[in-house]
Parts: C-alpha cells; structure tokens; sequence
C-alpha cells in the first residue's frame, strides 16, 4: 500500500472527524468554538495574519462608516461652498445696480435742483420786468436766449406780456409768441 494513501486514511481523516465531533458536542454543550479558535488563532503568528476577528472587522465597517461620512460632508461643504459663491457674486451684481441707482438718483436731484434754482432766478427776475417800460423790456427780451425769454414771459401777467411783444419787432413778437404757444403744448 503507498504511504500517502496509509497517512491519509489512518490519520488525517480519523483527526479531522474527531475535531468535526468535537466542535459539535461543544457548540451543543453551549461553548462557542470558533470564537475560541478565532482568539487561540489571533496568538499564533502566521495565523493571526489570516483570522480576523469580530473586532477587526467591526473596526473596519466603522472605518469604513466614517470615510463614507466624511465623503459625504465633503460633498455638502463642496456644495455650500458654491452656493456661497453664487451669493457673493449675487451680492456684487446687487451692490453695483444700487451704486448706479444711487448716481442716477444724485444726478437728477441735482437736475431738479438747478431747474428749482433756474425758476427761483426767473421768479426774481419777473417783477422788474412788470414794472419796467414795454419798450426797454422788449428790447431786453429780444436780446435774451430764446428759451430764456419764453420763460420770462411765460411768467408775466398776461397784461404786461401783450405790452412787451407789441413793443417788439413784428418778426420777433411772431417768433416768441411761437415759442410760447409750442411750450404750452
């Protein structure tokens, strides 16, 4: 009979049923064998490397747990990130609408603070105008910027204006009472 084949049968397989048997009778008896094995396991060397124990494991699923987690706040913080960026430029395009609105609103308080000014210096410049001589008067408007002398006689009473454009030159008095007549409008 060969060796191997004697070993085998007279040895191996009696040994590998005798410790079948005895896992079960322990298991059944109520001792946990392989988490004895397991720890006998983890004291040899070469085998240590090999077994892996509950703890083991459970300390790789929770590192595992936790490099999910921080993956997953990373992906949040990447995202509020952006968000926050969005914001800021938001806010940027936000603050220069209000600096342009600020300009415009300056420019035209500015404008209707010379047209205040402009219609105080003709409210002003209107009295002298009623109480002096049509002729003198006339000749002054006649002088005048165009859109200055609409303005004044717009202003003075209408008894003082017809005086004024009847001392005037025909072609002008026709020119001015134009003017008035398209200022109206």
């Amino acid at each position: 009979m060969n060796p191997f084949l004697w070993f085998l049968f007279a040895i191996v397989i009696p040994v590998i049923i005798l410790i079948a048997l005895a896992v079960i009778v322990l298991g059944v008896a109520g001792f946990n064998v392989i988490d004895w094995a397991k720890e006998k396991g983890n004291d040899i060397p070469v085998v240590s490397e090999m077994v892996t124990t509950d703890e083991e494991s459970s300390v790789e699923q929770e590192e595992q747990q936790v490099q999910d987690a921080m993956d997953d706040k990373n992906q949040e913080i990447e995202v509020l990130n952006q968000t926050i960026r969005d914001l800021e430029a938001n806010v940027d395009q936000l603050e220069q609408e209000n600096v342009k609105l600020e300009n415009k609103q300056e420019t035209s308080t500015e404008e209707a603070a010379e047209e205040d000014t402009a219609e105080q210096g003709i409210e002003i410049v209107v009295g002298p105008y009623e109480e002096m001589k049509s002729d003198r008067a006339a000749q002054i408007i006649q002088n005048l910027d165009s859109d200055m002398a609409v303005r004044i006689l717009k202003e003075i009473s209408t008894e003082a204006r017809g005086e004024i454009l009847e001392a005037m030159e025909p072609e002008s008095a026709a020119e001015f009472t134009q003017l008035l007549i398209s200022d109206g409008e």
